[in-house]
C-alpha cells in the first residue's frame, strides 16, 4: 500500500493519462471525425426516424448531448462515490463503458450503420469524460500540495506521448493499408479497436495501485439519497470559499476558449483556410509534441512564480493565438506554414493550461474527504463551457459566414478570465 506523496503512486495515477488520451486524440480529434465525414460526405443519413442532410451537424449534436449527460450525472455520481468511498469503482466502470464503446465503432462500416457510429460516439464520450471526474479527484489524495503541479503535468505529458505513439501507428495503417493487406476503411475501423484495447489495457496499471476508500467509509443502505445530500453540502461550501468560487468562474471563461479551439481547430483549418487533410494531421501531431514541453516548462514556472502568474501567462498567449488566427485567410501565401506556427504556439500552452488549472483547483480545495464531489463541479464547469463555446462559435459563423470572427470572439472570453484571475488572493499553496 503506497502512501500519499509516494512517487510510484503518483506515477501510477498519472499513467491513466497515457491510457485514456488516445481517445481524445485518435477518436475525438484525428481519425474518427475524418472517417465519419468520409463515410457520410454528400449523403443524407437517417437517425431516430429523421433524415439529416448535414451529417456533420448530427455528429456535433451527438457530442453536445454526451457533454450534457456528463454534466448532469457527474455531480450525482461523485456525491455517491464520496459518501460510499468508491471512486475507483466508478472510474473503472466508466473506463469500461468508454473503451468498449470505442471498440464497438468497428461495426460502423457504412451509411446503414451510421446509428452505431452515433450511439457509441455518445457512450464513448460519456465514458471518457465521466472517468476523468474520478481520476482528477484522486490528485489531492495521491500527491501533496507542493507535488501537485508536477504530478498534474506528468499526467498530461504521459498522455501526449502515448497518444502520439498510437496515432502514428494508426496513420501508417490508414495511409499504407497495402502493407497490411487491408483496405483504408478497415484500417480506420481497426484503429478504433486498438484505441479501446490500449485504453482498457494500460488503465489496469493505474487501477492496480490506486487506493480505494482511503477514509474507510461504511455507507448505509440509502446511500443514493445520502449522495445527494453530500452534493448539496459541497455546493454550499463552494459558495462560501470566494477564491475557489471565483477561480471556477475564471476556469469557466477560459474553458470556453480552450475547449472550443481544441474541438474546432481542424474544422477551422479545413473550412476557413482550405488546408489539406495531411496538413491538419501534421498540425495535430505538432501540437501534441510541443504540448509535452509546454506542460513541463509551465509546471516549473508555477513553482518559481506561482500558479496564478503561470496561468495568466498562458491566457495571454491564448489571446495572441486568437488574434493571429483572426488574421489568417486562405488566400494568404504559405498559409499552411502560418497554421503550423500557430499550432506550435497552441501546443506550448495547451498542456500547460490544462495541467495548471487542474493542479490549481486541487490546491484551492479545503480540507475535505469529498474530492470527487468537488471535482465534479470542476468537470461540470468545463462541460457547460464547451456547450456555450461551440454554440457561440457556430452562431457567429452562421451570422458572419466567417469563422475568423468566431475565433476573435473567443479572445474576449480569455480576457475576462484573465481579469477575474487577477483579483484572486494568494493562499497557502497557490500564489
Amino acid at each position: 500500500m503506497f502512501k500519499k506523496g509516494d512517487q510510484k503512486l503518483i506515477n501510477a495515477w498519472a499513467f491513466y493519462d497515457w491510457a485514456n488520451s488516445v481517445y481524445s486524440l485518435v477518436i475525438s480529434t484525428a481519425v474518427f471525425p475524418l472517417y465519419y465525414s468520409a463515410v457520410t460526405e454528400g449523403e443524407t443519413v437517417s437517425f431516430l426516424g429523421m433524415d439529416w442532410d448535414h451529417p456533420d451537424s448530427l455528429y456535433s449534436y451527438a457530442l453536445s448531448f454526451s457533454f450534457l449527460v456528463v454534466a448532469f450525472i457527474s455531480p450525482i455520481l461523485s456525491g455517491i462515490a464520496d459518501y460510499t468511498g468508491s471512486k475507483k469503482k466508478f472510474m473503472k466502470f466508466f473506463c469500461l463503458v468508454g473503451s468498449l464503446s470505442v471498440m464497438s465503432l468497428y461495426f460502423f462500416d457504412g451509411l446503414d450503420t451510421v446509428w452505431i457510429g452515433i450511439v457509441f460516439t455518445i457512450l464513448a464520450s460519456i465514458g471518457f469524460w465521466a472517468s476523468l471526474v474520478f481520476y482528477n479527484a484522486y490528485l489531492p489524495e495521491v500527491a501533496n500540495p507542493e507535488q501537485q503541479d508536477r504530478a498534474s503535468a506528468k499526467g498530461f505529458m504521459y498522455g501526449y506521448v502515448g497518444s502520439i505513439i498510437l496515432l502514428i501507428i494508426n496513420l501508417i495503417m490508414i495511409q499504407k493499408p497495402d502493407l497490411f493487406g487491408i483496405s483504408a476503411s478497415l484500417a480506420s475501423r481497426l484503429s478504433f479497436v486498438m484505441v479501446g484495447l490500449w485504453w482498457l489495457g494500460f488503465a489496469q496499471i493505474t487501477f492496480k495501485k490506486l487506493p480505494d476508500d482511503i477514509y474507510n467509509k461504511k455507507p448505509e443502505k440509502d446511500y443514493i439519497w445520502k449522495g445527494f445530500r453530500e452534493l448539496k453540502i459541497v455546493a454550499k461550501e463552494v459558495v462560501n470559499y470566494p477564491t475557489l468560487k471565483r477561480f471556477l468562474i475564471s476556469f469557466f471563461l477560459l474553458s470556453v476558449g480552450v475547449q472550443t479551439i481544441i474541438l474546432l481547430a481542424t474544422i477551422f483549418g479545413s473550412t476557413e483556410l482550405g488546408l489539406e487533410t495531411i496538413d491538419l494531421i501534421v498540425t495535430v501531431l505538432l501540437i501534441q509534441v510541443v504540448a509535452i514541453l509546454g506542460a513541463f516548462l509551465f509546471s516549473r514556472l508555477s513553482e518559481s512564480k506561482g500558479n496564478f502568474f503561470a496561468l495568466k501567462v498562458t491566457i495571454v498567449i491564448w489571446m495572441v493565438v486568437c488574434f493571429c488566427a483572426f488574421m489568417l485567410h486562405k488566400d494568404l501565401p504559405n498559409v499552411s506554414i502560418y497554421f503550423y506556427s500557430l499550432g506550435a504556439i497552441l501546443g506550448l500552452v495547451l498542456g500547460a493550461i490544462q495541467s495548471l488549472t487542474r493542479s490549481t483547483y486541487s490546491k484551492l480545495l479545503p480540507e475535505t474527504e469529498d474530492h470527487a464531489t468537488y471535482f465534479s463541479f470542476y468537470d461540470v464547469t468545463e462541460k457547460i463551457a464547451i456547450v456555450l463555446g461551440t454554440f457561440v462559435y457556430g452562431l457567429l459563423y452562421a451570422i458572419t459566414d466567417s469563422m475568423q470572427w468566431s475565433v476573435l470572439c473567443l479572445a474576449f472570453f480569455f480576457l475576462a478570465s484573465f481579469i477575474i484571475l487577477s483579483t484572486l488572493k494568494r493562499t497557502k499553496y497557490v500564489s
